[in-house]
């Protein structure tokens, strides 16, 4: 499984990458396997209020539908909207071209939270 070491990560399998005041959030490579074949995806509305730990959105699979939960409180401030024609790029490229949200965090130091690579290694090890 790609895990790379620049980004923070959910126990829920979302990751988070730090740009500038912002943080871009996507679904894990290990998430995107786990799923299988993804067919939809549901995003946060533009300026919504999110909270941490919170669902806010979904992805559908040919095996299931999961939610997408928000690493961080924010304001989503960019939504991916090219994964409505292609949500196969969260598994094409979850890390890159497959991004989900960007947010605007409450307070940038929360980021710090989250679970460091290694971290998130050890979860999905067990």
């Amino acid at each position: 499984m790609n895990t790379p070491d620049d980004l923070r990560y959910t126990n829920d399998h979302e990751w988070a990458r730090a740009e500038d005041n912002r943080v871009r959030v996507g679904i894990t490579d290990y998430a995107q396997d786990a799923l299988g074949d993804i067919v939809f995806v549901q995003l946060p509305e533009m300026g919504a209020v999110i909270e941490a730990g919170s669902p806010v959105g979904e992805v559908e699979s040919t095996k299931s539908v999961s939610d997408i939960y928000a690493p961080i409180n924010g304001t989503v401030v960019e939504v991916n909207g090219e994964l409505t024609d292609s949500p196969q790029r969260l598994n094409e490229d979850p890390y890159g071209e497959g991004w989900l949200f960007v947010i605007e965090p409450s307070d940038p130091a929360t980021l710090d939270g989250l679970l460091d690579a290694d971290a998130y290694r050890g979860v999905i090890s067990t």
